[in-house]
């Protein structure tokens, strides 16, 4: 039997051949990926172009409307058919609607084929008007507002219709029809209103909380054709150009601010129409407070309308407008005048008192900014110098130990491609933004840029701080250790 043939084949050991290059590639993996890390977890520097602006006190409420509305009652039974416009102005004696007692003028105007009402340019103006004001105001949060737009649309086209047909009722022949028909006109002057929602006999002594709560509200659109009996409610006049709007405020020192204010200036929000409006106020018995606003104008802009969204105006500053998340606090040392000197370059320093090598007092010249002044100081950046350092008076034996420091609000400015601060005057601030005054010394301009977020600065100077003071512990404890082996020697 034959032999099986022995194999000669041996395994070569795989090992990881490391070199030079592997390693440098490596190295680099690790610092791109830390790099890309940093860079992903630190907050960045972002600019702010700085703009002229205005703010007011944002002070925004939904007020109810109070105006002097009288409800005229039907004096007969019958269908009603509206002809004045509704929010316009009627004359005492000015046709405002019509009863129908029999119901068969519409029948009538139809069998001789007059029922067709053909609108002019007026009346179409009217209705786009009606519709582009809708919508212009309204609000996903408001949908109930839909229902009361479509009653009062659907009002203003039977109204428009009826028009067409009062110019026709002269040409029937049935003097049946005719004597059903009875004339409603105006019994004072005033604007006319198609709607009845039992705040028109309210003043300000009689509002509650549930009264100013429009979810709880509700409106009776009156719509021609419907039918009266005696007695409803036909159609109401809104009579004095006088009227008010009532906010609830239970904020007892804003309450009396504004009382004591007497008359305050009102933006309201629809078309941002402003006007003055003079202050009263009444608290009721479940401790609401309600503050009203009493005008002589724009009655009639708003005659259609219970519910207004308005911003009460107590405070309005104009300067450059900045967010407040770019102002920041910084400390600096508050330096006698007497002590500024200019350097061969022509910038701001002090002379540091220092000791050479050999013990021997001298100065050095430290360049210094100037951030603020007063009538006889300066207040210079901390940066190069430190608390304790003594800095001399040029021509003089004196000196001064740098100890006092005062704080000072600013923003950073990165004009140079780098922060540098700049103080600010404020003049007003609300939540979100601040106006501070233009072309101040040491301050900001119009177009200069600005650090959005301050705070990204403070923590890389606070980070590059404790760098700097690690640097300095280990400084002096090596040179504490040195002293110290000198004397060990001696």
């Amino acid at each position: 039997m034959a032999k099986k043939k022995q194999s000669k084949i041996t395994r070569y050991p795989m090992f990881l051949h490391i070199n030079i290059g592997m390693i440098f590639f490596a190295v680099i993996l690790i610092y791109v990926v830390i790099c890309v890390f940093i860079y992903f977890n630190k907050k960045h520097i972002v600019g702010y172009e700085v703009m002229e602006g205005s703010l007011s006190s944002n002070n925004i409420y939904e007020a109810v409307a109070l105006r002097s509305e009288t409800i005229v009652p039907s004096d007969h039974a019958g269908y009603v058919n509206y002809f004045a416009t509704e929010g316009q102005r009627v004359a005492v004696g000015n046709l405002v609607c019509t009863i129908d007692e029999s119901g068969d003028l519409l029948e009538l105007l139809k069998s001789q084929g007059s029922e067709q009402a053909p609108l002019t340019d007026e009346d179409y103006s009217e209705l786009r008007t009606q519709i582009v004001s809708y919508s212009s105001s309204f609000s996903p949060k408001t949908f109930s507002s839909v229902y009361d737009f479509k009653n009062s649309l659907d009002g203003t086209v039977q109204k428009l219709s009826s028009a067409s047909a009062l110019q026709n009722i002269g040409e029937l022949n049935s003097s049946s029809a005719l004597q059903s028909i009875n004339y409603c006109y105006a019994p004072v002057t005033g604007i006319v209103l198609y709607s009845i929602d039992g705040y028109e006999n309210l003043t300000l002594h009689d509002l509650n909380a549930d009264l100013l709560d429009s979810e709880k509200y509700e409106k009776n659109q009156l719509i021609s054709n419907s039918l009266l009996g005696v007695g409803d409610n036909a159609y109401k006049i809104s009579t004095s150009e006088e009227w008010s709007i009532v906010i609830k405020e239970n904020d007892l020192d804003k309450v009396k601010d504004l009382y004591e204010r007497e008359y305050v200036k009102v933006r309201f929000l629809k078309n941002q129409d402003e006007s003055w409006g003079k202050v009263d106020y009444y608290t009721d018995d479940a401790g609401d407070t309600f503050v009203s606003f009493t005008f002589t104008n724009s009655m009639l802009t708003f005659s259609k309308e219970r519910f207004l969204n308005v911003e009460i105006i107590t405070e309005e500053e104009s300067g450059l407008k900045i967010p407040n998340s770019a102002v920041a606090n910084k400390s600096f040392f508050v330096v006698p005048k007497s002590y500024i000197i200019k350097g061969s370059t022509g910038n701001n320093g002090v002379l540091r008192d220092k000791y050479d090598e050999n013990g021997n007092e001298t100065s050095e010249f430290i360049e210094v900014e100037i951030y603020n002044e007063t009538e006889d100081s300066y207040y210079i950046d901390d940066s190069t110098l430190r608390s304790g350092d003594i800095i001399l008076m040029t021509d003089s034996s004196e000196k001064y130990t740098l100890s006092v420091k005062d704080t000072l609000v600013g923003v950073y400015n990165i004009n140079k491609g780098y922060p540098d601060f700049r103080q600010i005057s404020v003049l007003y601030q609300n939540d979100e933004y601040s106006i501070v005054k233009s072309n101040t010394n040491y301050g900001l301009s119009v177009f200069d840029y600005i650090v959005l977020d301050a705070s990204t600065v403070d923590n890389n100077l606070s980070a590059d701080e404790q760098v700097e003071s690690s640097e300095e512990s280990s400084e002096e404890s090596s040179e504490e250790s040195g002293e110290l082996d000198t004397s060990e020697e001696n």
